[in-house]
């Protein structure tokens, strides 16, 4: 089954309208002065009640997937499954100026997802396969490599000496993957803990984009699995795809 053309401009939509419902939550909550695990509570239910409201209404025959949501095995035997994470990057969200958080939304079919988008409120971006953004020339230089904030993978110091890159911490797998995507980075490496809503709309965007994408090991994401629990990534420009996996297998 393919996407309906409709999908990637929903997944944008939809992406994009949490974005801005979290902008002006954040704010709101920020000059309130609300305790920082109240701000992230917040924000991954809003965001989390305000899509899964849209797409039923959007999507009605569709499953649902969602971080902030109970997991209905039922999605199993569905051929169209959302998989959003409404608010990637809840610490950041909560640190009044960081930018480094998004929204996610995508649609998998066949353990792929065909349709997707990353928001980047914080920026004013949504990137999204509905318009899959280019990717840019090489940069030249040393290639730069982003890593979780909290949670740097032990491979990271390999692949880093192998590309002679600089290691750049980040929040949020959708800001770390679309950093690839937009050119601000070149390369990203997670090992040690995610779930399908962390990757699965930046893997559908960044590969729409050109950019190669793989388990650390290489072999191909999927999507929609009875165990969610997705732990590595790679995202980065194509032609730098062979000698990261080739890092990684020494790492």
């Amino acid at each position: 089954m393919t996407p309906i053309p409709d999908d990637h401009r929903l997944a944008a939509h939809l992406a994009h309208r949490a974005g801005e419902m979290l902008v002006e939550l954040r704010a709101r909550l920020v000059e309130e002065e609300v305790p920082a695990a109240v701000l992230r509570a917040e924000g991954d239910r809003r965001a989390h009640e305000l899509l899964v409201s849209e797409l039923a209404a959007a999507r009605p025959s569709d499953a649902v997937l969602s971080e902030e949501g109970a997991d209905d095995a039922s999605r199993l035997d569905a051929e169209r499954v959302w998989v959003i994470d409404p608010l990637d990057g809840t610490r950041e969200f909560s640190e009044p100026g960081r930018t480094d958080w998004a929204v996610h939304v995508a649609l998998v079919v066949d353990e792929r997802p065909v349709a997707g988008a990353v928001s980047l409120p914080g920026m004013g971006l949504t990137l999204s396969t509905a318009d899959p953004p280019q990717l840019p020339p090489e940069r030249g230089g040393p290639p730069r490599m982003v890593v979780s904030r909290s949670r740097p993978p032990e491979q990271a110091d390999t692949v880093a000496a192998a590309l002679g890159a600089d290691v750049v911490p980040l929040g949020s797998a959708g800001a770390k993957s679309m950093a690839v995507v937009r050119g601000t980075a070149d390369v990203y490496v997670h090992a040690g803990g995610q779930y399908e809503w962390d990757s699965c709309a930046p893997v559908a965007v960044a590969k729409a984009a050109g950019c190669f994408a793989s388990r650390l090991d290489g072999s191909r994401l999927r999507y929609n699995q009875p165990d969610v629990y997705l732990p590595d990534l790679v995202v980065c420009r194509p032609e730098l795809a062979g000698p990261v996996l080739a890092a990684l297998t020494t790492a």
